[in-house]
């Protein structure tokens, strides 16, 4: 059986009847490195098994770790894995994760989701999009950093000329004929006319789409990689909010992933830093009366009755305990033990539970020396 890998998600599963299942591994992309990757994996289902035999019939745990058993046995899985590997299930539930940044190797067994390393992932300020377009096809790449990887585009999206358009070509041309740098081109008379307007319907169709299905949910910036021909025209009909107003204006097919990655880092580099900019900014002008705040105690209590607007986390950064959601107590613990909460990803969560917004960040560009800053509402 082969099994799905779900696109990282904005929202993260939290509420669902347990058990629920987290197994998270750190994962390489290449050879000999990956060779101990399903050997690692093994003995974390393993873990699973032996907790949920001490309070579930076998049958039940069979079932709940069957598509575990399925994935390690998939050799072109393995073969294709990036920088981490995340798993939930649950009765009703199966989630697979590649990330593009390891995460720490444990597996366990409780009445939720643990959903911090993900959370981290998805808070990241560093990550950004790009589409790869031209006349005949386009590719959606998503990364930070560190990677760039193409991800499957929803299937809402058309990915070509032709089925966007299908036989609704403009007259009085018939016959489209793709060339090797993506090009469609047509028969008859005032073809490049024609070829422009079809071009014209294809990259609003493309737009609408990556829009609604792409950006809209994840929010992250969308750089455009195009010829300048087709950077002129895409730009002239887009209505994404998200599209960043520099791009690479290459035929993204004559770069290699790396280079891609490259090239796209240095465009989104001033972008990330002036983000982070504005927010060390907003922090420190909201100080001086009272709008703002680093002590983690007192971030909690506001977190709990919404009045964190913006957050901003340590990343790399852990603070063990745990946070009471209803009243905001702080409560010590031990890191090292997998059931324990981490005080920082219990405030981002309780942030974003209440509409506010949650940015890590590398240590160098804290405000603060707690791990938090907080930016209030009131």
């Amino acid at each position: 059986m082969t099994l799905p890998t779900n696109e990282l998600p904005i929202e993260l599963p939290v509420a669902h009847d347990g058990p629920c299942l987290s197994l998270y591994q750190p994962t390489h992309r290449t050879h000999p490195d990956n060779q101990q990757d399903p050997i690692r994996f093994r003995n974390l289902v393993k873990s699973l098994e032996q907790s949920l035999s001490q309070q579930y019939p076998q049958e039940e745990v069979r079932f709940l770790l069957e598509p575990y058993y399925d994935l390690a046995d998939q050799k072109e899985f393995w073969n294709h894995t990036q920088e981490g590997l995340a798993i939930l299930r649950a009765p009703d539930l199966l989630r697979i994760y590649k990330l593009q940044r390891p995460v720490p190797e444990f597996a366990t067994v409780a009445d939720s989701f643990h959903i911090k390393p993900l959370l981290r992932i998805i808070q990241s300020a560093d990550r950004y999009q790009v589409l790869g377009l031209s006349r005949g096809e386009i590719k959606l790449f998503e990364g930070n950093r560190d990677a760039l990887d193409e991800i499957e585009l929803a299937p809402e999206v058309l990915r070509t000329l032709t089925d966007a358009l299908g036989e609704q070509t403009t007259e009085p041309y018939q016959g489209i004929r793709a060339s090797g740098d993506g090009a469609v081109y047509h028969g008859q008379g005032g073809r490049k006319d024609e070829v422009d307007v079809d071009t014209e319907r294809f990259f609003r169709a493309v737009d609408r789409a990556i829009l609604e299905y792409h950006s809209r949910p994840s929010g992250l910036p969308l750089m455009l990689a195009a010829l300048p021909e087709h950077h002129t025209l895409f730009r002239s009909i887009s209505e994404n909010k998200y599209l960043i107003d520099d791009g690479l204006k290459i035929n993204p097919n004559a770069l290699s992933l790396d280079e891609l990655r490259n090239r796209a880092w240095s465009i989104v580099e001033p972008h990330y830093q002036a983000l982070l900019n504005q927010l060390i900014e907003e922090f420190g002008q909201a100080k001086p009366s009272g709008l703002s705040d680093d002590g983690i105690s007192q971030i909690a209590s506001a977190a709990v009755s919404g009045r964190v607007d913006k957050l901003m986390v340590e990343a790399d950064r852990e603070i063990p305990g745990q946070i009471d959601a209803s009243t905001g107590h702080l409560e010590p613990g031990d890191i090292s033990h997998p059931q324990t909460s981490d005080v920082l990803d219990d405030l981002a969560e309780l942030v974003m539970n209440k509409g506010g917004q949650v940015v890590v960040v590398p240590h160098d560009r804290m405000p603060t020396g707690t791990g938090a800053a907080a930016i209030y509402r009131y």
